[in-house]
């Protein structure tokens, strides 16, 4: 389904009756990411998937999507709907973007995943890549998105899951220029969010890929450890979905219930 926001196209899928789940997808992914984890959630649950800002379906509305951007993309899909309480499962950027929109509404989350994501900012080294990466892909997008997107597998991953891996590349392709560069830029500029998601009155939970190359797991298990956090530990990368499939949809699962 499309719903015009801002003179943009924002997609998303409606599906399901019972109480609401979100499913945010991260950088470089769209809505299709879920396709083999959504079925599972679908048995008792309402879901709802979106297309976030320069991905997918969705539209771009300027050179810097900010994570509230993104929310407040994600929030005119629900005040659409007329959904006023629901569970957030936000993979990678989904995640920082379920963040800033609990900012905006923390009394409408009930529960709230972040998968394979993280409260914490970018420090410099982070921001330098990001930019430096926009710099490339200006220059041979197709060679930057591929580096960027593989690079999330864990080692083993990328040939135990190869075919896998090269469909959600295919996927990544697609994203427009303008989405990548305004995500990169939106992620460079968000803020540290510990103590507000310590803070949110809901349950939450962090999955971690113990060889996630671009999440901190160690980092993650010492600040959330005397926190009413639950964090979950996967044996492998960035890309739960595809590397930890069955343990993520039991988790999953168990989460929403």
């Amino acid at each position: 389904m499309i719903l015009q926001y801002k003179g943009i196209p924002v997609f998303y899928k409606d599906e399901g009756k019972g109480d609401v789940v979100i499913l945010l997808h991260g950088f470089l992914e769209n809505s299709t990411m879920w396709t083999d984890i959504k079925p599972t959630l679908l048995e008792s649950h309402r879901v709802i998937c979106v297309d976030l800002l320069g991905h997918g379906q969705t539209g771009c509305l300027g050179y810097i999507h900010t994570m509230s951007d993104m929310a407040n993309t994600v929030l005119a899909v629900l005040n659409h709907l007329k959904i006023k309480r629901y569970t957030i499962i936000g993979h990678s950027m989904g995640g920082y973007v379920a963040l800033a929109l609990a900012e905006s509404k923390p009394n409408a989350i009930s529960r709230m995943c972040l998968m394979n994501s993280t409260y914490y900012a970018d420090d410099n080294e982070r921001i330098e890549l990001r930019r430096r990466a926009n710099k490339l892909a200006q220059n041979n997008y197709e060679a930057m998105v591929r580096m960027s997107f593989t690079n999330l597998f864990s080692s083993e991953s990328k040939t135990t899951h190869k075919k896998e891996l090269e469909s959600a590349l295919k996927g990544a392709l697609k994203t427009p220029l303008q989405g990548y560069m305004a995500a990169q830029e939106g992620m460079c500029i968000r803020e540290d969010k510990l103590e507000f998601y310590k803070g949110l009155n809901s349950k939450k939970t962090i999955i971690i890929g113990l060889k996630d190359p671009v999440v901190d797991s160690s980092r993650i298990l010492r600040e959330t450890k005397d926190s009413s956090i639950v964090c979950h530990q996967l044996s492998y990368g960035h890309m739960s979905h595809i590397e930890n499939k069955s343990e993520l949809t039991y988790i999953l699962k168990r989460f929403i219930e």
